[in-house]
């Protein structure tokens, strides 16, 4: 699928990896949607790159429906590409000095990272189904999973099973979309370069790169907003993941 002209949604679009996929999608002349449910990310954003701001929480199944039926009818046009980048990577070990973790922890990460990105997969792919045509592509949807769905380490149980939900939707998604022309495909970042990894200690920082195969350094935003470009143009990209992460596996 030809990225220019297009209408895609980036959910978490106002920071992060998905801040970097909106500048790169808009200067290969996409029209971007800005999903956040920070306000002044998702209105900075959309305004640097002339986008459209949608202020939502993705875990909130009223909300994101009313604003995407409603943005649906305001923009008279097309949506065919869906980027889940929405996510939060608490870390607690299940069982600390004060006892075992609290239940909600658990399920907030859960709530966020995997019924989030379910949620809006499911309002977008109702809508590219509606849309769909004879033609042979009518949409793509891009998850993101992080590598910790493979190789969680000690504290990551809630961010891991999260991502193996996410992993695991994959395929069966794309199996059940198939028919209407829309491909489903999951990425799972290694340690990508982001403020919260900067504000590292060196000693952390060195030891989380000794880990990385090659290239010996941090996976960059816009290595993945190029790998996100290719699977949108690729149309035998369908049902997989696909590890950025220089060949780490993290121990």
């Amino acid at each position: 699928m030809n990225i220019k002209d297009q209408v895609v949604l980036v959910s978490g679009g106002g920071s992060g990896m998905g801040e970097t996929l909106c500048h790169s999608l808009a200067q290969q002349n996409a029209t971007i949607i800005v999903l956040d449910r920070h306000a002044e990310n998702a209105h900075r954003v959309a305004k640097a790159i002339n986008g459209i701001a949608l202020v939502c929480d993705i875990t909130d199944e009223k909300a994101l429906e009313d604003s995407i039926h409603g943005l649906a009818i305001e923009l008279q046009t097309k949506l065919k590409v869906v980027v889940n980048c929405a996510g939060i990577a608490p870390a607690q070990r299940m069982v600390g000095k004060k006892g075992p973790v609290a239940l909600e922890w658990f399920e907030q990460v859960i709530k966020v990272n995997l019924i989030g990105t379910f949620n809006v997969m499911r309002l977008a792919a109702h809508l590219m189904i509606q849309n769909a045509t004879e033609r042979e592509e009518n949409g793509v949807i891009i998850n993101t999973a992080s590598i910790a769905a493979f190789d969680g380490q000690i504290g990551q149980s809630a961010y891991s099973a999260s991502k193996g939900g996410v992993v695991a939707m994959t395929l069966p998604l794309a199996r059940e979309l198939a028919q209407f022309g829309i491909r489903v495909m999951t990425i799972a970042p290694g340690l990508i370069n982001t403020p919260m990894l900067q504000g590292m200690p060196d000693a952390v920082t060195e030891a989380l790169i000794s880990q990385t195969v090659y290239p010996k350094r941090f996976g960059e935003t816009s290595e993945y907003a190029k790998l996100v470009a290719h699977i949108i143009d690729n149309p035998m990209l369908n049902g997989e993941v696909i590890r950025l992460d220089g060949a780490m596996r993290m121990a």
